[in-house]
């Protein structure tokens, strides 16, 4: 497997002047070739999917798929697996090989349709000279509301990149999380989550955030014996000056808790043990515990564009099978991606010794992780299913996966087909305040 630009630089600083004007001309605004490849399987960027399509009935309402009458180029599976090998996570094909019968991957055309306001776009080239990384990259300097690092030279700013991409500022959304045992049959964790993204408000400064970057407010609403329990966080943008600041409460619990333990690999609520707390949105939270080291590029097939999965027409037991998704359902597409690795310090503790990221160029979505045991076996897959939320230009995960190759189950999370899809609300930073969630809490 080729990759491009082979990098391992130290330096977490600025960028050049002359580096930062290739944004918005031979780079995309965010930093992304916006050239497509000499083969033209991956196009031009073109802007983006700015418009809404003729399906979309108005804002509020759930994202129709553009493509709904494109057809799959070609699948893959174990029997032409060879053919297509060098386009895959090492995760990936361990899929198709245990899977033979029933893991397939459809690809599709490539769609780049990612997009993002202009305000963001602005942002972002006024970040790529002033902002940098420091604490050994566990403080993020000198930025607001756009891309921090949109020409990226190491693995810190690759995937602060992915934790600052810009979503709705302020959102109600419903995220129901799956555990599925090997026999197909699962558990079901129904979730409310409450967020403002405060990072990524118009017009914001970097003293106004008071280094908050992030609030989310998550309520178990099912199980019934889970129900009530709630996640506060306040997520930080320099882990050295104040970490993240998390309460929690549980039901017979008493009253909301602060506590220093959440993150990392500390355990998921609902999830059998499946993902750790830090693979929340893929990979969250402080990176100290890894050496962080950026490979390069190459072309992956990812996930991308998976309005189909995202209707509402389909019910959760339609999305759900035996050892993976209803492959059906989803669509992949050749990008260009950055490529990761994050290798455990030597005295750190997580169960996961080397993590792969593979994070797409155009909007910063990290869309697959290959996750190894102590072992260095090959242990977990991740996956993440977008669609581009085309009325408010942002890029969001309707569906996120982790495979455990070694134990053949499997865990989905995200998925709203049955709920109403998130909305905006007008969330203050008050909201998020811990002694205005205490009085949630059911007597």
């Amino acid at each position: 497997m080729m990759l491009i630009a082979a990098l391992a630089l130290p330096a977490l600083a600025r960028i050049a002047e002359e580096d930062a004007a290739r944004l918005g001309t031979v780079l995309t605004p965010l930093g992304a070739e916006r050239a497509g490849t000499a083969d033209g399987v991956i196009p031009e960027w073109d802007g983006g999917l700015r418009v809404p399509p003729p399906c979309f009935k108005g804002s509020g309402t759930r994202y129709c798929d553009p493509f709904a009458d494109e057809q799959p180029l070609f699948t893959i599976h174990a029997g032409n697996l060879a053919q297509y090998a060098e386009y895959l996570s090492a995760g990936q094909a361990a899929l198709i090989r245990k899977f033979p019968d029933r893991y397939r991957m459809p690809v599709y055309a490539t769609r780049r349709t990612f997009a993002n306001p202009d305000f963001v776009y602005e942002a972002a080239r006024a970040n790529a000279t002033r902002a940098e990384l420091q604490g050994n990259g566990e403080a993020l300097v000198g930025a607001v509301t756009g891309t921090p690092f949109p020409v990226p030279v190491n693995g810190h700013e690759v995937i602060w990149n992915h934790k600052t991409r810009y979503r709705d500022p302020v959102s109600l959304r419903w995220n129901n999380q799956f555990a599925v045992t090997a026999s197909g049959d699962y558990s079901h964790t129904r979730f409310q989550e409450e967020v403002l993204f405060a990072y990524g408000r118009p017009g914001v400064t970097p003293d106004a955030l008071d280094n908050v970057m992030l609030y989310f407010l998550q309520v178990a609403t099912a199980p019934p014996r889970l129900s009530g329990s709630i996640l506060l966080i306040h997520d930080t943008l320099d882990s050295i000056r104040e970490a993240r600041r998390t309460w929690q409460y549980s039901p017979g619990q008493g009253r909301l808790r602060r506590v220093y333990n959440v993150g990392y690999d500390s355990p998921v609520l609902g999830s059998d043990g499946l993902r750790t707390s830090d693979q929340g949105d893929m990979f969250n939270g402080p990176m100290d515990r890894y050496e962080w080291k950026l490979l390069g590029k190459q072309r992956l097939f990812v996930p991308a564009n998976g309005y189909r999965l995202h209707s509402d027409t389909l019910r959760y037991a339609d999305i759900l099978g035996p050892h993976h998704l209803n492959m059906e359902l989803t669509r992949y597409e050749l990008r260009r991606v950055w490529v990761v690795e994050a290798r455990l310090r030597a005295g750190a503790a997580h169960p996961y010794k080397r993590r792969r990221f593979y994070v797409d160029e155009d909007g910063w979505q990290i869309r697959v992780v290959d996750l190894y045991d102590a072992n260095e076996e090959l242990w977990r897959v991740q996956e993440a299913h977008t669609v581009v939320a085309y009325d408010k230009l942002y890029e969001r995960t309707v569906c996120e996966t982790v495979y455990d190759l070694q134990n053949n189950r499997y865990l989905v999370q995200a998925l709203d087909n049955e709920d109403p899809q998130a909305v905006a609300r007008a969330y203050e930073v008050d909201h998020f305040d811990p002694r205005r969630v205490s009085r949630r809490i059911r007597p």
